[in-house]
């Protein structure tokens, strides 16, 4: 539990989708809290939930999934009791997705300017042009983006230049919760750390709560004041991140920590380690 004062807490969230076998919960009665200005790091292999959580904080489940039970509580207001237009107008304003894929999050044949427009005054913003300009240029400028860029494509921008766009779009309404769902895939590993550095930056002069997704526990540790494990739709550990790194409790956790690489010892391979159990 974190020890700053909670703006979102999560309660006992499933959510399914139905299978010939039954239902399938790919999130299995998660809990967890996150503080005011707190980053916490969401880690687990591949189908282990996070990202599922991640869309099911925003409320972006497609049928046939569902939220079945639980309850999402940002700032003391239980989301999953609004409305769609209600939750509409949340999203951007309150609590903000920044997706793993920057190519399909923005509109190939709009001009930057034109989509982060588009989605400000979705909320109810209205400028003048030369008010718009001014916005835009110190936003792209907040994730190290000349302002130019706003005049561009989005195949006129680098893998990382896209996504420091959806950074720059996701913060425009200076929501209170910020959910980056693994920002960083696609890109290389020094575009990586600018990108990681760059949402750390955000957050400090935001004072936003940032929930970073991944499977990179190296990005984890650079970024993440607290660490939570995901397996199999459950949370199996969640703690500081350096007693996570140094003393992880939970044997899916160390193995999580076993898996990194160094450069002096060599291990093998342990085959199936991750896998489902039988």
């Amino acid at each position: 539990m974190s020890n700053l004062p909670s703006i979102l807490e999560v309660r006992d969230l499933h959510v399914e989708f139905p299978t010939r076998q039954g239902p399938f919960s790919a999130v299995d009665g998660v809990s967890l809290e996150l503080g005011v200005g707190e980053r916490l790091g969401l880690i687990g292999e591949s189908g282990s939930g996070k990202s599922t959580l991640a869309l099911a904080l925003m409320r972006l489940i497609k049928p046939p999934g569902q939220i079945t039970r639980g309850e999402i509580v940002l700032d003391g207001v239980d989301m999953l009791g609004l409305t769609e237009m209600e939750m509409r107008h949340r999203r951007l304003a309150d609590i903000a997705l920044v997706t793993q894929g920057a190519m399909n999050s923005l509109n190939p044949v709009m001009r930057i300017r034109d989509q982060m427009i588009d989605a400000m005054q979705a909320h109810g913003q209205h400028m003048a042009k030369h008010e718009w300009r001014e916005r835009l240029a110190d936003l792209l400028r907040s994730v190290n983006l000349r302002p130019e860029v706003a005049d561009l494509f989005p195949h006129q921008l680098s893998g990382g230049m896209k996504q420091r766009v959806c950074i720059a779009t996701a913060i425009s309404m200076r929501p209170r919760v910020v959910v980056a769902d693994e920002p960083t895939s696609a890109l290389d590993v020094v575009v990586q750390r600018r990108v990681v550095q760059t949402l750390r930056k955000l957050q400090k002069e935001l004072g936003a709560s940032v929930i970073l997704v991944g499977h990179d526990m190296g990005l984890m540790a650079q970024f993440a004041q607290r660490v939570a494990v995901m397996r199999y739709g459950k949370l199996v550990e969640v703690g500081d991140v350096r007693d996570i790194f140094a003393r992880p409790q939970h044997p899916y956790t160390r193995q999580l920590m076993d898996s990194l690489p160094t450069l002096h010892d060599r291990g093998s391979f342990e085959a199936g380690m991750l896998a489902e159990p039988a």
